[in-house]
């Protein structure tokens, strides 16, 4: 295996563990991030819809980043050496 398919391999597990952080801290009918952060507050008050926009924006990134390692790493990689 050379080092580009090392770097690869690494940098598509950071994102595979980071995309299934992301996707655990979403909310799910009336749960998640917002509700862990300001309680019974409403959105506008607490700035709550920022945080959710910001986390909608890092879990994209961290999908884009996956499916792109996914691309390269069927590009590069070979098994028998």
């Amino acid at each position: 295996m050379n080092a580009l398919v090392v770097l690869l391999l690494v940098i598509h597990v950071l994102a595979s563990l980071g995309l299934i952080v992301l996707i655990l801290l979403h909310s799910g009918k009336g749960t998640g991030v917002s509700s862990m952060f300001s309680g019974m507050m409403s959105p506008t008050a607490s700035g709550t819809g920022i945080i959710e926009k910001n986390l909608d924006r890092f879990t994209i990134g961290a999908a884009l980043v996956f499916a792109v390692t996914t691309l390269l790493l069927m590009v590069t990689y070979s098994p028998g050496g």
